[in-house]
């Protein structure tokens, strides 16, 4: 483990209980990016560094991965019980991406906020701007990939897409970058510096917390 970054997590959990006695105000973050750039990673290694969120758990029909794990990683669906959940308004945004539905469930943000704690979910460019109009009070992250030709050799090694697969995700990525404007901040995902990304992620959460007009979060 960086000592640093686990250093910083710390006087960040310090923070937060601190602000929790003196009226705390609950930050959603939602992070976001190109398919591949290592969303999944960095919350993976968040939770190992103890940063103290409250991690929205996604919805999705895509089949599950080795080693991820059903409520954990996402909760894993077939299509007629995420179709149930649209019909019945239990998501907060949902979008069928390569073929898959993905969708943030209602109530992990309502079971959250209320227990004044930071929020945080991954979605994909398209959910996000979605919850930028419902939430705007949000604070968005892009997550970078140092460049195109890095973010494609991590697709090719996750072994998960055909090559057309490669190629519209590649192309899908080229799009979704020029969606930067949208967001607050951005985050350059270098492959083995998770650590440094979390304490970016983390000095982002420090700043918020030092808004004199803190951002104030209505489901």
């Amino acid at each position: 483990m960086n000592r640093d970054a686990s250093s910083r997590s710390n006087i960040i959990a310090s923070k937060a209980k601190q602000s929790r006695s003196e009226g705390y105000q609950s930050l959603l973050i939602v992070l976001s990016g190109p398919s591949g750039v290592g969303k999944d990673a960095v919350l993976a290694r968040m939770r190992k560094l103890g940063c103290p969120f409250h991690y929205v758990v996604t919805a999705t029909t895509r089949p599950q991965r080795a080693k991820e794990r059903n409520g954990i990683d996402y909760h894993f669906l077939s299509q007629e019980e995420f179709e149930q959940m649209i019909h019945t308004e239990q998501l907060i945004e949902w979008a069928k991406v390569y073929g898959n539905y993905y969708g943030v469930p209602r109530d992990e943000l309502a079971r959250a906020l209320p227990k004044e704690v930071d929020v945080i979910m991954k979605v994909d460019v398209q959910g996000a701007a979605t919850i930028k109009k419902i939430l705007p009070q949000a604070v968005f992250i892009f997550l970078m990939p140092p460049s195109m030709k890095d973010l494609e050799l991590r697709l090719k090694r996750r072994h998960s897409e055909s090559v057309n697969d490669l190629a519209l995700r590649s192309d899908k990525a080229k799009e979704e970058i020029k969606s930067l404007p949208l967001f607050d901040y951005v985050v350059t995902s270098y492959q083995g510096k998770l650590d440094d990304i979390v304490s970016q992620i983390n000095a982002i959460v420090a700043a918020e917390k030092c808004r004199v007009e803190p951002r104030v979060i209505k489901l």
